[in-house]
């Protein structure tokens, strides 16, 4: 590891003009994910700004009764969050999936957010890797890449992006809040991650130097009937192959609205858009859900090796979809 400066900020307004100081710099929450990365050669940051003693650690209602949390809320108190866990439980669920109790007892959620996307040809610098050397190459493409993207990749990049909790925010609509030198702004979720296309270095729409302060989540009462089943290659903690975050709301054997993100399928957590609306105000029925999923992932690339996972997408749709429809009916 390089060697770097640290300096911890005790105010949004002095972090964000220390990092305006110097574009050479990053802000550093649980460094769960960053810190790897300079230790492997990837990231290089001249400066570290500590946002952990910054007064964002707080969850509360909004005045529209949606939820406001906090940038370094850690993962541990998000999932444990008593209205979390009660109006959005899918959110607790893919927290609690996404990592050992000693990481989410470090990893903020602003920093979970900003996790890079990834593959083993990123974090090998031996390879070429275009978001790490933009214009070297994708050597996944015709490399290992059973664990790769399926939905919106390029010939530039096919890794798939890390977070679970993200995929959940997907799902429901959150609004990422940000501070910069020039004044604060915000993000809907659908336009937090860029696509991949030709600049696949380029991952977020956040303004250079932006210091993420919130995720507010919307009233969604469909949310409280909300599930996230995650598929693994061991039970252990380890990277998602594919899971699915859906809600559910039901009236006899119609569908009045659901909601549909995939993970691990994408450069970005994937809203199944086009699932939803085959769905909506459609019939309550595996043959429905799975011709939801169908229509989704009609538009999925498989490379050679991970052909798998529109099977297993489509799978965990129609299971995630039956159990919520269970608990709805009930």
């Amino acid at each position: 590891m390089r060697e770097f400066d640290y300096q911890r900020a005790f105010d949004v307004a002095g972090a964000v003009a220390l990092l305006d100081a110097d574009p050479g710099a990053r802000f550093l929450g649980g460094g769960t994910n960053l810190v790897d990365l300079m230790k492997a050669g990837v990231e290089r940051p001249r400066r570290l700004v500590d946002v952990r003693e910054l007064p964002l650690d707080r969850i509360e209602f909004t005045p529209d009764d949606g939820l406001r949390i906090g940038a370094t809320v850690t993962n541990s108190d998000l999932a444990a969050h008593p209205e979390v866990r009660r109006h959005y439980p899918a959110l607790t669920q893919a927290v609690l999936a996404g990592a050992s109790g000693q990481l989410r007892n470090m990893a903020t959620v602003g920093g979970n957010l900003l996790q890079r996307t990834r593959c083993g040809y990123f974090t090998d610098l031996s390879k070429p890797c275009n978001k790490r050397a933009p214009g070297s190459g994708c050597p996944a493409v015709e490399g290992e890449h059973r664990n790769h993207a399926i939905l919106g990749a390029s010939e530039h990049c096919v890794a798939t992006h890390a977070s679970d909790m993200a995929v959940a925010l997907a799902a429901f609509d959150a609004v990422v809040s940000y501070e910069t030198a020039y004044g604060p702004g915000e993000l809907p979720f659908a336009e937090f991650y860029l696509p991949v296309g030709e600049t696949p270095h380029l991952e977020t729409a956040l303004p250079p130097g932006a210091l993420i302060t919130g995720v507010t989540l919307p009233p969604a009462r469909v949310a409280a009937n909300s599930r996230y089943r995650k598929v693994r290659d061991r039970a252990s903690y380890a990277f998602s192959i594919g899971s699915v975050a859906a809600a559910l709301d039901v009236q006899g054997d119609v569908v009045r609205e659901v909601r549909l993100a995939f993970g691990a399928v994408a450069s970005r957590p994937w809203r199944a858009s086009a699932a939803e609306r085959v769905l909506t105000g459609g019939p309550v029925s595996a043959e429905a859900f799975a011709a939801a999923a169908d229509a989704e992932l009609a538009a999925a690339e498989a490379l050679p090796h991970n052909g798998y996972k529109v099977t297993l997408i489509r799978n965990l749709v129609v299971a995630v979809l039956a159990e919520l429809t269970e608990e709805a009916t009930r």
